[in-house]
């Protein structure tokens, strides 16, 4: 599952966990940025932020050990929370590149979007984090680069995609297209 900061992944993904355990299925969550900052810790990292700036080899050598660890995992249901790219300091990097593609091997990719002016409002309320300044325009840019490069993902693996809007309010909803969408 990816989306771009401010969509509401975070809530929907608990929404959907609720639902799916309700229904007797084993089902984890696993974020990506999570694990490969638990590696990244050992280090000398200290900010989960922190590892958007590192150098690109450095990055797709944490990608790397994520990868394998989550490739490892049994549960009937295994969704990955992550990023379609990471804004680093070289520019857009895809958070899931054709090496990590080929070693988790994923199933189904799940897109999620909102409206980028309820985007834009939750970002600027979020401060659990050391996001970067953000405009409304650069919402809309995320936006058109996330479906690129989640379509070009499919591409690669021959999975299907689901768009979900997660609208305000409306996180039921959107957890039950999910749900459907790979056939649960």
């Amino acid at each position: 599952m990816v989306g771009i900061p401010g969509v509401g992944k975070t809530s929907l993904l608990k929404t959907v966990v609720e639902i799916l355990t309700k229904q007797n299925k084993s089902v984890s969550v696993y974020s990506f940025g999570s694990l490969m900052f638990e590696i990244a810790k050992n280090h000398g990292i200290q900010d989960r932020d922190e590892l958007r700036k590192l150098p690109v080899p450095e990055q797709q050598r944490l990608q790397k050990i994520a990868a394998e660890k989550i490739a490892g995992l049994t549960e009937d249901v295994v969704i990955i929370d992550t990023h379609a790219f990471i804004s680093s300091p070289e520019g857009y990097y895809p958070g899931l590149p054709e090496h990590v593609l080929k070693i988790i091997k994923p199933t189904n990719f799940v897109s999620v979007s909102a409206k980028p002016e309820e985007i834009y409002s939750r970002r600027i309320k979020d401060f659990t984090r050391n996001r970067d300044k953000i405009t409304l325009a650069n919402v809309k840019k995320e936006l058109d680069f996330q479906s690129g490069i989640i379509s070009a993902c499919a591409v690669i693996t021959g999975s299907p995609i689901k768009y979900v809007l997660n609208r305000e309010g409306k996180i039921d909803e959107a957890a039950d297209k999910i749900i459907n969408s790979i056939g649960l």
